[in-house]
């Protein structure tokens, strides 16, 4: 019963210590992003008229109507929905995979581990605030990536294995998944920084004694693997899943969101915006919350 107290309140004052880490955001939210996100909802029920003159705007409530236009007058958004979906599963799927076995590498003791560990990193802060301004309106750089792929349109290994499958006889389609993310994989990489951290640090907390009595039972490292490692960090799982999934549908190249900007910005259609801007908020909601659902199943909680 004493076991039992002090059990309830470790996890209480981890629960509040918790709570005392995201405060800030929570009352950055109710402070600046509440107001705005039910004005966006509200917004893609109307036709917003702008009036220069007076300022301010007017609403003209027209019910489902910009949502009945996103899914069957407009003649991209369902099509751009369906790629982007389908390719952010595809890359959140080998961002994980790419992450793990980083994180599992980097986890080892050699020499100038810490530059290793560095370098991987680097794209996170790469990718990040003024930095990522400089990379993407630097003339110098765009001319010399625009270089680097006009010198390799030759000699895409790729390519050629994917000629070699086709003449082959083999199927494509699923193949060229695969190939996208092979070439992608700078982008798969640039990704991964945080959910390499995530999972080095659940790495670190697994303690050597459980490999050493595995070890002794006659346990393969194959075997530690996937009986010790994989179910110990099976909670970042679920994290890296979610964090993954929201970081690329945030990305500055996705489709959905540049089809949004641009109604927004060129066309001034706040209201068909904000509807395209929830219904794929929406669907990324509840694919996130299956698929949380669905590897939550398989996670193992351990005190």
């Amino acid at each position: 019963m004493k076991k039992h107290k002090k059990l309830a309140g470790l996890q209480k004052r981890k629960a509040i210590s918790g709570y005392l880490f995201i405060l800030p955001f929570i009352i950055g939210f109710l402070m600046f992003m509440l107001v705005p996100l039910f004005r966006s909802l509200y917004m893609s029920f109307c036709e917003v008229i702008f009036r220069p003159a007076g300022g301010g705007n007017d609403y003209n409530f027209l019910g489902l109507t910009n949502y009945i236009r996103a899914f069957t007058v407009d003649l991209d958004f369902n099509r751009l929905l369906v790629e982007e979906i389908t390719q952010m599963f595809y890359n959140s799927l080998a961002v994980m995979v790419f992450s793990f076995f980083v994180a599992l590498i980097l986890n080892q003791k050699f020499k100038g581990r810490a530059l290793v560990r560095a370098v991987f990193f680097l794209p996170v802060i790469l990718s990040s605030g003024v930095l990522l301004g400089i990379e993407t309106d630097n003339q110098l750089i765009s001319s010399v990536m625009d270089m680097v792929e006009e010198s390799n349109t030759n000699a895409n290994i790729s390519i050629a294995i994917q000629e070699i499958l086709r003449t082959a006889g083999v199927g494509t389609r699923a193949f060229q998944q695969v190939f996208d993310i092979v070439d992608g994989i700078y982008d798969v990489a640039i990704s991964s920084g945080i959910q390499i951290i995530i999972f080095l640090s659940g790495l670190q907390t697994i303690s050597e004694s459980m490999y050493e009595a595995a070890s002794i039972e006659g346990c393969t490292s194959w075997e530690s693997l996937w009986k010790i490692t994989f179910p110990m960090v099976s909670p970042l799982l679920l994290v890296n899943w979610i964090y993954s999934i929201v970081d690329y549908c945030m990305r500055n190249n996705n489709q959905i969101i540049t089809k949004i900007n641009d109604q927004m910005i060129l066309f001034m259609d706040y209201g068909f915006a904000s509807a395209i801007a929830w219904t794929y908020f929406l669907v990324v909601i509840l694919i996130i919350g299956v698929t949380s659902f669905l590897i939550s199943k398989g996670v193992y909680y351990y005190d």
